[in-house]
């Protein structure tokens, strides 16, 4: 069974900005996670490309709604390949393979009963694409800014009994406490469910929107956006795949135990229209999903908006600082679940303080010391300084806790820890001193391999976060080939390489 994780796919009407960054980002680093300390993984990301605001906006620009969806989807997997993403998966929902299942799964609920058809009147919001009720109204009794546009219609389209699932969905999440993570959005998710009421329209006329998958059993009408785009999650993990698919083997990864979304779309999407469509395809309650609710990145407590001019680019921002400091940042400083205030000085701060002075200064220490003092060659025979051992596994079990309960920036202050006490150790025993006087040998000896061993183990806990200088330090150190968890893997007699920065100072705040 491989650990499958997947974050929401990136809706293809604009170009990438820092919440989509911190979003692939946060599923990259749990994925190496589970694949470097639990053995295996799967990752999963991609694309939204149908819907109405994507036909405007190609409309709008003159162009086809696939030519206009291919150039922003390029611009997605660029960026994903400069932050460094490891993706298993990719989902574009514009795939044949997607669109036969997503047809599949129309034409089973519609045999089941699942599907009706009926004349509605009402309000519909352009922005979110979905038909409004009274109680989405605010005090005054108007629709608030939220839902952007609204337009007054009539007309028939294709439902799906919603609130007949209500009880099922609040006895679910209500017996399931780690459906969603973390519990304050749980409670958030519960209190919606209270409010649900009606049914879900699930198709758009094709004379209104012809940019979608056509239903199987009445071609005069598409699919609405969420019902396609929530079914990625199972279609590229090789649900309802043919043979010679090349998708994975469904069996081996759902359920999903790491569904990352951000809060904004938990409700309705993902905590109600999710799991009861897959209640309604008979997915049984073992095969629900998890999700992780992360919250939005901020500038100065205001939402990020193209009308305040305050988005940030996650892509000259790598560009300016590297892709490392932009991964390192968006993990450290903020808390799953909860909004953060972005701040380029804060991304520079954490940066030159924890990477370049802490860890950075630790390594090239302890590899220069090493060359000075044993010409580069480890002693193992000795035991290490007292207690360090010991205190390196508490910090090992700490990370991987906090790891499991997606709590990553607890999981990086566990590694920190472990640099903090490494660093006291050099200040503290002064191998400077120790190497003027012969009687010291052995303490020396067994200093020098408590930072080398120390060092090793550090670089396998950033790994996830940063994945290309992890692999400089363990180069740096000849330890490419030892990678586990356990302390002691450098043998008697290793050879340490030659230092070189892993870390250089950012010297100054670039206008990108």
């Amino acid at each position: 069974m491989r650990y499958f994780v997947t974050t929401a796919i990136a809706y293809t009407n604009g170009d990438p900005h820092i919440g989509h960054a911190y979003e692939i980002i946060l599923g990259d680093v749990i994925g190496r996670y589970h694949r470097t300390f639990n053995g295996n993984a799967f990752f999963l990301t991609g694309v939204d490309q149908h819907g109405q605001k994507v036909q405007q906006a190609a409309q709008k620009i003159g162009v086809a709604p696939y030519d206009f969806v291919r150039g922003l989807t390029d611009k997605f997997l660029a960026l994903w390949n400069k932050l460094e993403i490891q993706k298993d998966g990719w989902a574009a929902t514009t795939d044949p393979r997607h669109k036969r299942a997503v047809q599949k799964v129309l034409q089973e609920l519609y045999d089941r009963g699942q599907l009706f058809k009926q004349r509605y009147s009402g309000y519909y919001s352009v922005r979110q694409e979905q038909f409004l009720t009274d109680k989405e109204r605010n005090e005054q009794g108007e629709f608030g800014p939220e839902w952007g546009e609204v337009i007054f219609f009539e007309e028939e389209n294709w439902y799906f009994p919603l609130a007949k699932h209500k009880e099922w969905l609040r006895n679910f999440v209500e017996t399931h406490p780690h459906f969603v993570i973390p519990e304050f959005r749980r409670q958030e998710l519960l209190n919606a469910i209270d409010r649900l009421s009606g049914d879900l329209c699930v198709s758009r006329p094709k004379e209104r929107l012809s940019w979608g998958i056509e239903f199987p059993f009445d071609p005069d009408y598409v699919t609405f956006v969420w019902f396609d785009a929530l079914l990625n999650y199972l279609t590229f993990a090789g649900y309802l795949a043919e043979p010679g698919s090349g998708l994975p083997d469904f069996g081996e990864l759902w359920p999903c135990r790491g569904h990352i979304i951000g809060k904004d779309i938990m409700v309705p999407a993902h905590g109600i229209y999710w799991p009861i469509m897959l209640h309604a395809m008979q997915f049984s309650d073992v095969q629900m999903p998890r999700l992780v609710v992360h919250g939005w990145w901020n500038v100065e407590g205001h939402k990020m908006s193209k009308s305040l001019g305050n988005v940030i680019d996650p892509d000259t921002l790598a560009d300016a600082y590297g892709p490392e400091a932009l991964r390192y940042y968006l993990m450290r400083d903020v808390v799953t679940g909860h909004d953060a205030d972005f701040s380029e000085e804060r991304l520079v701060l954490r940066y030159n303080t924890d990477l370049a002075n802490d860890l950075g200064n630790l390594i090239n220490r302890t590899i220069n010391m090493s060359q000075r003092y044993r010409k580069g060659v480890l002693a193992q025979r000795n035991s290490p300084v007292a207690g360090f051992a010991e205190h390196t596994s508490r910090a090992l079990a700490n990370y991987r806790d906090r790891f499991e309960q997606y709590m990553v920036n607890e999981a990086i202050e566990a590694a920190w820890d472990l640099v903090s006490r490494a660093n006291a150790l050099v200040e503290q025993s002064a191998p400077w001193h120790m190497a003027k006087d012969p009687g010291q040998k052995d303490q020396l000896d067994a200093v020098l391999y408590t930072l080398a061993e120390t060092c090793r183990i550090l670089a396998l806990l950033v790994s996830p976060i940063l994945p290309s200088a992890a692999e400089r330090i363990l180069s740096q150190l000849k330890a490419s080939d030892f990678r586990g968890t356990a302390w002691g893997e450098l043998p008697d007699g290793h050879v340490l390489g030659l230092p070189t920065p892993i870390f250089p100072r950012i010297e100054q705040i670039n206008d990108y």
